[in-house]
């Protein structure tokens, strides 16, 4: 597939690319992006919830009645679940809920996700661009130029730049990454990628 690279004011470069059909022409697999997705978002997880059990509820030892004779259930203090107050039953505990995922099989499901966005024709390659200081307004500006705003866009830079980062970071349906940062969830969650010409260059350098 061959693509035009833009200019930010919105006009052809004259410069196309060709994507790798490594990358970005491979037939997706849907449950590597799966498994990729999902653990992305389990090791989002703080894992800090927490409820106190009968054992750690501050509440009378004392027994509420006689074991036999009461023509009822038995019970015991009042740190049991089944009175207001007790412990909790079955609560949560801290724990960690990350998990881990083969090398090749991230990459399947990074190169699957961007061979959707390409069949979908999401892709915007631009031109290496710099931003003299922070400026949300040139940054949408920019955007615009390039027919991506008004939906989630992810832009994709070769390095980090803090101006650019810094324009975007109040825009809550514009994600700034760079190439080292690319991720399953974050490609899936986007409705349309900008990529700074170069990027693709780096992808095929790292295919294992």
């Amino acid at each position: 597939m061959e693509l035009s690279v833009y200019k930010i004011d919105g006009t052809e470069s004259g410069k196309k690319v060709v994507l790798n059909e490594q990358i970005f022409g491979i037939e997706p697999n849907n449950h590597a992006i799966y498994l990729d997705v999902k653990q992305y978002l389990a090791n989002q997880r703080q894992g800090t919830a927490k409820t106190k059990d009968r054992s750690e509820n501050a509440h009378s030892t004392k027994k509420q009645g006689r074991q036999k004779g009461g023509g009822g259930a038995r019970h015991g203090d009042l740190k049991s679940g089944i009175y207001v107050g007790g412990g909790n039953i079955f609560g949560p505990k801290p724990r960690c809920y990350r998990t881990k995922l083969n090398k090749k099989l991230k990459q399947l499901a990074r190169f699957s996700a961007l061979s959707y966005k390409a069949q979908e024709n999401a892709l915007t390659f631009v031109e290496p661009f710099v931003m003299e200081a922070p400026k949300t307004k040139e940054f949408l500006h920019i955007l615009d130029n390039l027919k991506a705003n008004g939906r989630k866009v992810l832009v994709v830079l070769p390095q980090n730049n803090d101006n650019i980062f810094l324009s975007a970071r109040n825009l809550p349906e514009v994600k700034v990454i760079t190439v080292d940062e690319i991720n399953t969830y974050a490609i899936m969650n986007a409705n349309s990628m900008v990529i700074v010409d170069g990027v693709q260059e780096i992808l095929a350098s790292r295919i294992k």
